[in-house]
């Protein structure tokens, strides 16, 4: 049975998506509160751009929540 995830979550993990895509240099796409060995953490998708006309970099990036 998987544990509930306070709503608060969600929206502290837009914010730590925000500034991971910010020190990555990309655009946020998805972020996303996850429990992972009873911890919440903050799954995050960052589109990273690519140069010469490339199809950007999809990242996926687990921080910590809060």
């Amino acid at each position: 049975m998987a544990a509930a995830i306070e709503p608060s979550a969600a929206a502290d993990c837009y914010s730590v998506g925000q500034q991971v895509a910010a020190q990555n240099g990309g655009q946020l796409a998805k972020a996303r509160p996850e429990t992972r060995r009873g911890k919440t953490v903050c799954v995050v998708v960052v589109l990273i751009p690519a140069k010469n006309g490339q199809r950007p970099r999809r990242a996926e990036i687990v921080v910590p929540a809060g």
